[in-house]
């Protein structure tokens, strides 16, 4: 088999270390350049905590792409990025995969239009955390039996949006099952604002920012005389590279764009 020639873009982030470690330790997978803000032209050995790692740094994906033979593009990066970094991408034929967060469906809808337009695949994951995906799932099935239903998240107080793309995808996948229902007190008042959250169909998301949290979530599920709890805690960042290894297999696979690694695990 081939190698899979991969450019990881935001080395320096903390996901994005690990995508570097990941791919270096991978068989079948070649990283062959990363894409930074900084270290033009410079080796990646020669920054900080990348000893032995010799690929080239880029600062300009475009000229990344056009240097270089790439298959897959793993972008880590923020949100305000992901979006062109995809289309610099397509341009290029090559295909990404990305877990930065806040795309709107009309963004994945354009996006999945130069997927299939260009015959190729990518994947958006709000989360790549197979036991996360897991907790969807379980979510989404619990729901049609008991629909009264609030999710906590809780992330590091690095993270810039809220609620998380994996509390949105997780509510979401329960609106597929549940029908749209107000929750609590229909007289309820908010004496503080937001005190209750944010409200998507009804449900309830919560969001908590605190040092030393990685990425947890809870979906907390209420009926007649009982509750039913699935969370899930990521509690270092590894646990989000058997996914992004998954969806690097996958989308050399697919020619369209998938959101959600739900759909390509079994």
């Amino acid at each position: 088999m081939n190698n899979i020639k991969i450019v990881v873009a935001g080395p320096r982030g903390n996901m994005g270390k690990e995508a570097v470690n990941m791919v270096t330790n991978t068989e079948n997978f070649q990283l062959v350049a990363v894409v930074d803000s900084r270290h033009e032209g410079k080796s990646l050995s020669e920054v900080e905590g990348f000893h032995g790692i010799d690929v080239p740094v880029f600062t300009n994906m475009q000229k990344c792409f056009e240097e270089l033979d790439v298959d897959v593009l793993i972008d880590l990066t923020a949100p305000a990025f992901g979006k062109k970094h995809m289309e610099t991408a397509f341009l290029n034929g090559v295909r990404p995969v990305v877990g930065t967060t806040g795309f709107t469906e009309a963004d994945i809808t354009e996006l999945r239009t130069i997927a299939e337009d260009k015959g190729l695949g990518a994947i958006i994951a709000p989360n790549f955390a197979i036991g996360a995906i897991l907790m969807m799932k379980f979510s989404q099935m619990a729901a049609k039996y008991l629909p009264n239903v609030e999710i906590i998240e809780r992330h590091h107080d690095r993270k810039l949006d809220a609620p998380s793309g994996t509390a949105v995808k997780t509510a979401q996948l329960i609106a597929e099952v549940r029908e749209q229902k107000l929750q609590g007190h229909p007289n309820e008042t908010e004496e503080l604002e937001g005190a209750r959250g944010a409200n998507f169909e009804g449900m309830r998301i919560h969001s908590v920012r605190l040092p030393g949290l990685v990425a947890h979530q809870e979906v907390i599920f209420g009926g007649i005389g009982q509750t039913l709890t699935i969370r899930h805690d990521s509690i270092d960042r590894t646990s989000f590279m058997p996914g992004v290894k998954l969806a690097v297999e996958s989308v050399l696979k697919i020619d369209t764009l998938v959101y959600g690694l739900e759909h390509i695990i079994e």
